[in-house]
């Protein structure tokens, strides 16, 4: 379970973080570089993500919750983001939700 979880990190830092920089390369106008970085990341989250040994269906529908919480993260650390209540009650029942996905005991 820690090594899946490490894999769900890393996934989500190059998938937000990747997002991130081709969002503030468009938005806020910054160096293409940044947009270029940006993509290279994406890309690597793409391969990442495989290294879970979940079927697809199950990965990236867990990585869903995982995705929202790293975001809020995320937005608070690099973007002055401040989660209220409700995103932060969201942000718990999502991962709620990621554990009974991904490690609920089956037969």
């Amino acid at each position: 379970m820690l090594q899946s979880l490490l894999v769900f990190v890393l996934a989500a830092f190059l998938e937000v973080g990747g997002g991130y920089l081709v969002w503030i390369w468009l938005k806020e106008e910054k160096g293409l570089m940044l947009g270029i970085i940006g993509m290279i990341c994406l890309a690597l989250y793409g391969v990442v993500a495989t290294w879970q040994v979940q079927g697809f269906g199950r990965v990236y529908a867990a990585y869903g919750g995982i995705f929202i919480v790293f975001s809020i993260i995320w937005a608070m650390k690099f973007d002055s983001f401040k989660p209220d209540m409700w995103d932060i009650i969201g942000g718990i029942l999502v991962l709620f939700g990621v554990c009974l996905i991904m490690y609920a005991p089956r037969n």
